[in-house]
């Protein structure tokens, strides 16, 4: 049985083509979005970074949250755990229009390969959906190796996983961004950081991902939304990955740029979180 059902983004097959109608914005207040049915978004790097809330955010999500959907490749939180961190910043999102790339591989694996053998490398949220779903932990011979946000992946993670794949166990990787940006635009390792590393030990390592630039998230945010891509928008800080994700599911894209030539987050606000920082991806 195929792992995923629809193919995403696989390592094996050249990236999507460019951005379409690609349009480059500084701040959200310029997004010319008012005949659109839906608004796609990124959330690191567009709306927020770690706990720095950028200037006109909390105005867009209030103006446009009949049409928002975020899809993020935030892989350490379901969209419950999310919406409940966010809260905290004054941004009211409903967890039923956030879409994100960890939590939705882990519903792919449940639906597609229903009580799989897996080994999931990621955080607690995650890990508690599996648990949730019946998937089933087999650290011995996994079917199916999830790579996600892990802040406690070591050497000895590497090597485990590694033998696992060299076992025979397929691989999921739930993004591939290497970095999202903390308040001050200084890069944070992501999934991706990790997925380099594993790949320096092994090149012939092949796997598949749902996050951007795969446009699985995007379509699935056509589908729930019941909007018609010409009817939509997707407003993203990464052209290389929500603008190419965006561009496969045919959707007009927004780049916005929240950062000056020193790396430095233009103004916003900071606003404390319950915990230290706002994991996620770009």
């Amino acid at each position: 049985m195929a792992l995923l059902d629809p193919p995403s983004f696989d390592s094996n097959k050249p990236e999507p083509s460019v951005p379409i109608g690609k349009k480059t914005i500084r701040n959200l207040g310029s997004a010319d979005i008012d005949g659109c049915k839906a608004v796609f978004c990124d959330l690191d790097g567009c709306l927020i970074a770690g706990r720095h809330v950028f200037d006109n955010t909390l105005e867009f999500v209030s103006a446009h949250a009949e049409k928002l959907w975020i899809v993020s490749n935030n892989s350490s939180d379901t969209a419950q755990t999310l919406s409940n961190r966010i809260s905290a910043l004054g941004l009211d999102i409903d967890p039923g229009r956030i879409l994100l790339a960890g939590e939705q591989a882990i519903r792919t694996i449940a639906r597609t390969r229903p009580g799989a053998a897996v080994s999931i490398y990621g955080a607690l949220p995650i890990q508690t959906l599996a648990n949730a779903l019946g998937l089933r932990f087999d650290g011995a011979r996994p079917e199916i190796v999830l790579l996600a946000r892990d802040a406690e992946f070591n050497l000895a993670c590497l090597s485990r996983l590694l033998g696992e794949l060299h076992n025979g166990a397929q691989f999921l990787v739930t993004n591939i961004d290497t970095t999202y940006p903390d308040e001050a635009g200084r890069p944070v390792p992501e999934t991706g950081a990790i997925l380099a590393a594993i790949i320096a030990c092994d090149p012939s390592i092949r796997f598949k991902t749902i996050g951007k630039p795969s446009p699985d998230l995007v379509n699935l945010a056509l589908q729930l939304s019941g909007a018609d891509p010409s009817e939509c928008v997707f407003i993203g800080d990464n052209d290389k990955t929500d603008g190419i994700a965006a561009a496969a599911a045919g959707i007009s894209f927004v780049h916005v740029q929240r950062h000056d030539a020193n790396g430095m987050a233009s103004n916003g606000k900071i606003v404390a979180l319950a915990e230290n920082s706002l994991p996620g991806a770009m």
